[in-house]
């Protein structure tokens, strides 16, 4: 897979850390080989994260985060050391740069504790090492290596520790070419409405398509109000049928009940490693009281439609099943907040455009802070009373009672 088909939430997420002016946007220009990153003497050049989508060998598509100095001061300061932190919770691999003649310094060695909390693997640069001799450098850690952006010194070596950092196995979780045989006919149904991307189908069903072919099954894509016109065509029963989780009762009502139904929402929070904590959160709709405040969450930046799913649609029918006041707030991108003590009910989108780390740090902001926190097809599921059935294709949540 490629750079161009690769989807931003697959990609490794490379962040680059350090005090201002320890050389982190030379080392990222000279690890790229372009220039990405603005060079300057100054400190605090890099005001902002700066985010890269590419292709860098030996690893593949790749997305490479030039951050702020930790080390920033005033109040602007504290703004871009809190955007920084924040990249902590979708970095796959860290890389500390250091300035070599200072050493590491105290806000080294907070990022170091971070990187170890987060259980991010990380490298340590000692940046500026043509300025040292032989004697001054110190290789006692495993994880440290003397480079020189300016004179290009030991950036192949830089890499190369970078790709050995990084998972490389094929064994990751499939999105559901896993639960099918070759043969199996699965039939994805997506509705096509004024939220629907022109054109185009959304990142999971895209991804189910392709998984499904990689799988050896067969693929049946059509709209809700033609399934069951597929369905009768087939003439053979298929194994399982994926919707979009706004029509979920519909495919209920149209889908036999032999046959297995779930949601690509749902598929996609089993994919990231989070439907564990969806499922035990999703109990809390059962015990909302008047005055809670739920927080409708996406990971994507939309625009925004006449009916959208997150704003209008999930918290209709979450105020018409539970017959109470609640007070929704939404966030969206990289909004996620960091402090959920207020909120008594978390619903996330299913994460397709967030990377499994991000994923999963959110759902251990909120499991820290006991907030229970589920997804969009979990909590539809169960206020269309078809919970169980939702999860039946999951061979690990086929027995539990709900």
């Amino acid at each position: 897979m490629g750079l161009n088909d690769t989807p931003m939430g697959e990609r490794v997420h490379i962040g680059f850390f350090g005090r201002r002016n320890a050389g982190k946007s030379s080392i990222v220009n000279a690890v790229t080989g372009q220039q990405l990153a603005i060079v300057s003497d100054t400190p605090g050049t890099t005001t902002d994260p700066v985010f890269k989508s590419m292709e860098l060998l030996p690893l593949g598509p790749v997305e490479i985060i030039d951050t702020p100095g930790i080390d920033d001061v005033g109040e602007l300061g504290e703004l871009r050391v809190r955007k920084t932190r924040q990249v902590l919770g979708k970095t796959d691999i860290a890389v500390l740069v250091v300035d070599a003649e200072k050493g590491i310094g105290r806000a080294d060695e907070e990022l170091i504790s971070l990187f170890k909390e987060k259980n991010i693997n990380y490298i340590i640069v000692m940046n500026k090492a043509d300025l040292l001799t032989s004697a001054q450098r110190d290789f006692s850690m495993d994880n440290i290596i003397y480079v020189s952006a300016k004179n290009n010194d030991n950036i192949g070596q830089l890499k190369e520790m970078i790709a050995h950092l990084t998972k490389t196995d094929d064994v990751k979780l499939k999105l559901v070419g896993d639960l099918i045989d070759p043969g199996d006919i699965c039939v994805l149904v997506t509705p096509v409405d004024a939220a629907a991307p022109k054109g185009r189908l959304i990142l999971p069903q895209q991804q189910a398509i392709r998984d499904i072919l990689d799988a050896g099954g067969i693929n049946v894509v059509v709209q809700e109000d033609r399934l069951k016109d597929a369905l009768d065509a087939l003439g053979k029963k298929p194994k399982l049928v994926i919707t979009d989780s706004q029509a979920f009762s519909k495919v209920n009502e149209d889908t036999p009940k032999d046959v297995m139904l779930t949601s690509f929402s749902i598929l996609m929070s089993r994919y990231k490693g989070t439907l564990a904590a969806s499922v035990k959160g999703v109990a809390k709709i059962d015990d909302l009281k008047d005055g809670d405040r739920i927080l409708m969450s996406e990971g994507c930046t939309h625009h925004r439609q006449c009916g959208d799913i997150g704003t209008v649609k999930i918290p209709n029918w979450l105020r018409n099943f539970t017959g109470k006041k609640l007070i929704i707030e939404t966030s969206s991108g990289t909004g996620f907040p960091e402090d959920l003590s207020g909120y008594a009910l978390v619903i996330h989108c299913g994460g397709c455009m967030l990377n499994e780390r991000e994923m999963q740090s959110r759902i251990a902001i909120a499991e820290t802070q006991n907030v229970p926190i589920t997804n969009y097809g979990m909590a539809i599921a169960r206020m269309k009373g078809i919970l169980k059935r939702s999860l039946s294709p999951l061979p690990e949540y086929r027995d539990l009672d709900f």
